[in-house]
């Protein structure tokens, strides 16, 4: 099979062919199978990183047999050296052409990672095309928008889970069909990343005491990457929108703060997912409080990595925002956190509502966080063991479908 063949040919073929003759295709190992891992989109987000390391958390969890290689994007800033550490069986493919060659020849299964999108997608097809060999989908958010593409990728895996179940009514109104379409979580929940010793020495210094405090996270409708990520280009009219409605978004955030810290013993943590934020931080919130509530709220200045804000997480007592990661990653340790969404962050805080937390995704497009958002993140710091069950009931939601899974890629690897 050429890198010039018809690609509709060949996911129409994959749809009803068990095996597709590979180019190379690797003796089988009687330790287990090599599993292609297509993750790690960018490290200047920790929820971005956070997808990698949850995804083979769960594969050493459930399918420990198997020898995992990772397909990164990017693991630049230090984000290797902390998947390594955590992970020392793992392999990262190179950038040689000769690598790629290899892996391609000796590895049998191609799982694309969880993320905002079928963002390897031209891997999916280079894949296909050079080796003839299944892929599976885990955990993404998609949305047709006339992607005739995607709906063959779709369409040519052995598996698709979307993280969101507007996603997978999408696809299946798109179109696409294969073994199994269904619900299934962003891997960042099962992620464990930690770097206990480093946040427990940071919170200490910043007078944050362990359950004590909640977080808070601010976002615009549309990161600033050329703010934040190399070679990335100026958007004027993204910047426009961020504009004319970052008081409208982070203002809801801003009086919740306001009242937690007023109206209970509660301490704050204005901390970021993005690179962006520390600064988005300051302007929007922290610099606007009155005095007497500045005095009990903690401005983080520096980016951190997803293992330290991990730790970090774990220990306050619920987190509450416009970001989507950091409350996988508290909701993952059992520890409440409220989504606000709008319809530039696509249809992924509905996995709120599938996991049963309805009341703790809010829209901005529905003014939602206007009219609930000081009342619900008021009723998680003065009722915190119920906001915990709640927590502790998601997770093992999302863990029941995570392990799904796994069960399902356990079968296709024979």
């Amino acid at each position: 099979m050429t890198a010039m063949m018809n690609r509709r040919t060949f996911f129409q073929s994959a749809l009803s062919a068990a095996a597709l003759p590979s180019i190379g295709a690797a003796e089988a190992k009687p330790s287990g199978k090599k599993i292609l891992l297509r993750s790690s989109w960018q490290t200047v987000n920790i929820g971005d990183i956070a997808h990698t390391p949850g995804m083979l958390r769960l594969l050493e969890l459930h399918l420990p047999e198997h020898e995992v290689t990772l397909w990164p994007s990017s693991v630049e800033n230090g984000v290797a050296e902390m998947l390594m550490k955590r992970f020392p069986r793992l392999k990262i493919l190179g950038k040689t052409a000769a690598e790629k060659q290899e892996v391609f020849r000796s590895h049998d299964f191609l799982l694309h990672g969880s993320g905002p999108s079928i963002v390897g997608q031209k891997a999916i097809q280079e894949w296909v095309e050079r080796t003839g060999k299944p892929y599976g989908i885990g955990g993404v958010t998609w949305s047709a928008s006339g992607d005739a593409e995607g709906v063959r990728v779709i369409s040519g895996a052995r598996f698709a889970f979307f993280r969101d179940s507007v996603s997978l009514d999408a696809a299946r109104k798109a179109g696409a069909n294969c073994p199994m379409m269904e619900f299934g979580p962003d891997a960042t929940f099962a992620c464990d990343l930690t770097n206990d010793a480093a946040a427990d020495a940071w919170l200490k210094e910043s007078g944050l005491e362990p359950h004590r405090f909640l977080c808070c996270i601010p976002k615009l409708r549309h990161s600033p990457y050329w703010e934040i990520k190399k070679g990335a280009k100026f958007d004027a009219a993204k910047h426009a929108r961020n504009e004319e409605m970052k008081e409208h978004d982070i203002r809801p955030l801003r009086e919740a703060v306001i009242a937690l810290v007023r109206e209970t013993t509660m301490k704050v943590l204005l901390c970021p997912e993005d690179a962006s934020q520390m600064k988005l931080n300051k302007e929007m919130i922290y610099d606007l409080l009155p005095e007497d509530v500045k005095a009990k709220v903690v401005w983080r200045k520096d980016y951190w990595l997803t293992d330290f804000a991990q730790s970090v997480y774990k220990r306050c007592a619920g987190l509450f925002g416009n970001e989507q990661h950091s409350p996988i990653m508290c909701i993952g340790h059992g520890v409440p956190a409220i989504v606000c969404r709008y319809k530039e962050q696509t249809s992924k805080g509905y996995m709120w509502t599938d996991l049963g937390m309805k009341d703790w995704l809010l829209d901005h497009d529905l003014d939602e966080p206007a009219r609930a958002l000081t009342p619900a993140v008021l009723a998680i710091a003065r009722e915190p063991e119920r906001a915990k069950a709640k927590a502790l009931a998601a997770k093992a939601k999302a863990d029941e479908r995570m392990k799904h899974m796994m069960d399902v890629l356990r079968a296709e690897l024979g």
